[in-house]
């Protein structure tokens, strides 16, 4: 029987499956407004099987999208826009979830097919960026950000807490928030981007501050009975893993605590000097280590789009959740895919019947 086939729960939510689709920026959305584009998008991976659809990184503030064309939710009327998404995908029997973000020193640059790299400051597409040190990236991502004051931590903890509610009122039944990748959470965590003299720099306590503190904001109005998780970069690659590793665990446990329900287990991307040894599946021994230290279930992406991978992590107890990102991509019928060859039982999956008809018979 396969392990990625079966369901899983968690809190009130019971997936079909172990299969999640992971938030995919798509770069198309117009002043933060998401389109048919985003609409085609999910719903085809929620039709192709997938236990999970989580939608794109949305920022909770215009300052905090990525791009120009990064999807929004800081206003009522952008999250209008989710509803037809959010439908379509429970609709073919996926579970819709949404990443909420904010970019902090990494946002407003060019589409990554037009360059990666920040906007210039005389172009009328550009805003000032915000972090916690006023410390550019590096590489093209050249620009150097505000240092956050404490208003301004303040008022961004809100940005995410409201996007949390505006996200619950247009029927989104699961909950991640991005602190992951050096954008702005992360880059409170690492010591490449934080030199703050303050309470939120320095120590490792006060480090993770703003990631307790803004998940804690959200926990308060998100409900009990639906999945709260976070997108974290556990290790860097830069030399120093072991500390930065162990302390994620850590700060992982203080947030399970917290009320988290589950982790989401990555890297912090915070230094464009790190060395990162791409393999596939290369995360699922971290995260199998996060799961059983933090004693929390874990999901992880990055190199598990082949069945025999995504199955083996799950079955060796690695991940609960594996991550499929690009293979949805290029076929968004990656489940029944893998279904097919895994040899999974036809009753243990669904495809709809206008494309079962031509995909089971051929």
């Amino acid at each position: 029987m396969s392990a990625l086939f079966q369901p899983f729960t968690l809190k009130a939510i019971t997936l079909r499956n172990r299969i999640a689709v992971p938030p995919m920026c798509q770069y198309s959305a117009l002043d933060g407004k998401i389109n048919e584009w985003h609409y085609n998008n999910y719903a085809g991976m929620a039709r192709g099987g997938a236990g999970l659809v989580i939608v794109e990184a949305t920022a909770v503030a215009p300052e905090g999208r990525i791009t120009p064309y990064c999807a929004g939710i800081w206003s009522d009327e952008l999250a209008q826009a989710f509803i037809p998404t959010v439908e379509a995908i429970k609709q073919q029997g996926a579970v819709p979830g949404l990443q909420i973000a904010h970019a902090g020193r990494k946002a407003n640059a060019h589409k990554p097919w037009e360059g990666d790299d920040h906007i210039a400051d005389d172009d009328p597409l550009a805003w000032q960026t915000i972090a916690p040190s006023a410390l550019a990236f590096g590489g093209k991502l050249s620009k150097v950000p505000k240092e956050m004051s404490q208003a301004d931590i303040l008022r961004v903890q809100q940005d995410f807490v409201a996007a949390a509610r505006r996200a619950l009122e247009v029927g989104f039944e699961w909950l991640e928030l991005h602190f992951a990748h050096g954008y702005l959470a992360q880059s409170f965590f690492s010591i490449h981007s934080n030199q703050r003299q303050d309470s939120y720099g320095g120590s490792y306590e006060n480090r993770s501050r703003f990631l307790r503190e803004t998940f804690a904001a959200v926990r308060q109005v998100w409900p009990e009975h639906l999945p709260l998780t976070i997108r974290f970069g556990v290790l860097e690659f830069d030399g120093n893993d072991e500390q930065t590793l162990s302390e994620s665990i850590d700060l992982t446990r203080r947030l399970k605590e917290d009320g988290l329900d589950m982790l989401s287990v990555s890297i912090g991307f915070s230094t464009p000097k790190a060395t990162i040894p791409w393999a596939p599946a290369f995360l699922g021994p971290i995260a199998q280590r996060v799961r059983q230290e933090a004693g929390i279930p874990v999901s992880s992406a990055w190199g598990f789009g082949v069945p025999d991978i995504a199955e083996n992590a799950v079955s060796a107890e690695q991940l609960d959740v594996v991550m499929v990102g690009k293979a949805h991509l290029a076929n968004p019928h990656w489940a029944y895919f893998a279904a097919k060859t895994l040899g999974v039982d036809r009753a243990s999956w669904t495809l709809p019947a206008p494309y079962a008809h031509w995909l089971e018979r051929y």
